[in-house]
């Protein structure tokens, strides 16, 4: 278990998930590290400290890292080198002597894994299982806090999701989780969790969840993978990054994130939370215009 001598380090602490990691860890009265490319921006919390840690910046990561004993990596922001800066943060960890690394994965990661950032995280893994540095991987189904955010203003999720299904999963259970093996990784030492929430869902019944706990009519709209991409064109967005959007969609429509695990609850000790609940929480779901 923890003990007031354990160094914490986080990484992504302004964001929604690290965010959620970093507060976790300063209520339980734990010093940490929090790494950010501009760290005015990270929270201010009891016992942070906010320094430099820009994936592509190996001197300055060394130097947060050095004798580090258990650091958060949260996946960097989705881009056509999203792979190398993960290596180059792993080869810092590594050199710094990090003695465990939890990395924020993704559901299902594989080297032909239909969602294809997906396999971004597989690379990502098979790096840091070369690297020499202890680690457990969490692979995070699609986040429930999400899914309003695919809802068009026109109040219809539009997607080649077919009749597939997703175990969608609470962002702050995957907080929950991470702070569980941050806190006593030697259980979890080079084992990789699939977190899921607690029921697969098809688009339909997001959109009905949706409509229930708001109160906006939201419906569901199949499209053909062909029909998805010329519906997206209008967006200019790199190749990839139009892979990425549709490949969302069809790894619901082929199974890929449908299997239900335990595994939330196995490293909580709370069960997971629903669609629903995580709506409930929400004071006002964001949706994209």
């Amino acid at each position: 278990m923890a003990s007031p001598d354990v160094s914490y380090a986080v990484t992504g602490a302004t964001g929604r998930l690290g965010g959620r990691v970093a507060r976790r860890l300063a209520a339980a009265g734990l010093a940490q590290t929090l790494l950010a490319r501009t760290p005015s921006r990270a929270p201010a919390l009891p016992g942070a400290t906010s320094v430099p840690g820009d994936y592509g910046d190996h001197d300055a990561l060394v130097r947060a890292l050095r004798s580090t004993d258990r650091v958060l990596m949260v996946s960097a922001s989705e881009s056509v080198d999203r792979v190398q800066q993960h290596h180059a943060f792993v080869d810092a960890a590594a050199e710094a002597g990090v003695a465990h690394l939890v990395y924020i994965s993704f559901y299902g990661a594989a080297a032909d894994a239909t969602f294809t950032l997906a396999r971004d995280h597989w690379h990502t893994e098979q790096y840091i299982r070369a690297s020499g540095v202890p680690f457990t991987f969490l692979r995070d189904n699609l986040y429930a806090d999400f899914m309003p955010a695919l809802v068009g203003g026109d109040g219809v999720i539009r997607g080649p999701g077919g009749d597939g299904r997703a175990a969608v999963v609470a962002q702050d259970d995957i907080a929950d989780a991470a702070v569980a093996v941050l806190r006593d990784p030697g259980p979890h030492t080079g084992r990789a969790y699939e977190l899921t929430g607690p029921q697969a869902l098809t688009l339909a019944e997001v959109a009905a969840t949706i409509t229930a706990v708001t109160g906006r009519p939201v419906s569901y709209e199949p499209e053909t993978v062909e029909e998805a991409y010329a519906s997206r064109a209008g967006y200019g967005a790199p190749d990839w990054q139009l892979d990425a959007w549709v490949s969302t969609y069809t790894a619901i429509a082929d199974g890929s994130l449908a299997q239900v695990t335990s595994a939330i609850s196995e490293l909580t000790g709370h069960a997971a939370t629903s669609l629903e609940q995580v709506l409930q929480a929400d004071s006002g779901p964001a949706v994209r215009p």
